[in-house]
C-alpha cells in the first residue's frame, strides 16, 4: 500500500491515507483506458442525422412519361435517386452509436486511470471538501492555495451543491461524485482532487 498525504483545503497536511494496491496501484493498459474513453464518447454522440430516401422525399407520384414510344429510359418517378431532387441511397439514419465492454474490463480501466494519476502526484487527497456558500472565489482561491492553474476535477463522496456550484464558472475544472467517476473525466483534467470519505465510496463501489 502506498501512503499519501492527506491536506486540509488550506494546503496544510494533516495526516495521511493508505491507498490500496488493488485501486490505485495498477499496471497501465493504454489499450483498454482508449476502449473506454472510445465507448463513453461515443455513447453520448446523438446520432440524430437523417436523409431522406426516395420514399421519404415529396412529390414523385406520376409516372413522367409512357413506358414506350418516347427514345428516352425509363422512369417511373422523378424522386429516383438518379434524378436532382431525389432521394438519398445508403445515406446516414437515426441510430446509437455506443457499444457494450465487459464490466470486469470497465473497472479495470478506471482503476489504471486512477493508478496512474497517483504515479504521476497528480492525485491529491483532501480531508474535506466543502464551501459555506456557492462562491467561484472560494474555489479559485483553494486552487491558488495549492499552487494548481491546471484543469482539475473535485471528487467527493456525495452531492455538494456548493462545490459544483463554485466550479462550475472556472474553465478546466469540473465536481463529480464518487459514483460518478468516469475515465475520460479522470485522464481529461490534470489534477484530480479527492476526499477521504470518496476514497472509501469509491473502494466500496467498485470492489
Amino acid at each position: 500500500m502506498a501512503n499519501v498525504a492527506v491536506y486540509d483545503m488550506s494546503h496544510n497536511q494533516v495526516g495521511e491515507i493508505s491507498l490500496s494496491d488493488e485501486f490505485f496501484n495498477v499496471e497501465m493498459n493504454a489499450g483498454l483506458l482508449h476502449q473506454a474513453v472510445v465507448l463513453q464518447l461515443a455513447s453520448q454522440r446523438l446520432g440524430t442525422h437523417a436523409t431522406k430516401t426516395r420514399g421519404l422525399v415529396r412529390g414523385g407520384g406520376r409516372k413522367p412519361w409512357r413506358q414506350k414510344g418516347t427514345g428516352r429510359a425509363r422512369a417511373g418517378s422523378t424522386r429516383s435517386p438518379l434524378w436532382v431532387g431525389g432521394g438519398t441511397v445508403f445515406g446516414p439514419h437515426p441510430r446509437k452509436y455506443g457499444f457494450t465492454m465487459p464490466r470486469k474490463q470497465r473497472r479495470l480501466a478506471l482503476k489504471c486511470a486512477l493508478s496512474d494519476k497517483v504515479r504521476t502526484g497528480d492525485f491529491i487527497v483532501l480531508d474535506q471538501l466543502d464551501f459555506e456558500a456557492p462562491k467561484t472565489k472560494a474555489a479559485v482561491k483553494l486552487l491558488s492555495d495549492f499552487g494548481v492553474n491546471a484543469k482539475s476535477l473535485f471528487i467527493t463522496a456525495d452531492e455538494a451543491v456548493n462545490v459544483e456550484r463554485s466550479t462550475s464558472n472556472i474553465p478546466g475544472v469540473k465536481a463529480i461524485t464518487a459514483r460518478g467517476i468516469n475515465v475520460y473525466d479522470i485522464l481529461h483534467h490534470d489534477k484530480l482532487f479527492i476526499t477521504k470519505d470518496a476514497i472509501t465510496r469509491i473502494e466500496e463501489v467498485f470492489a
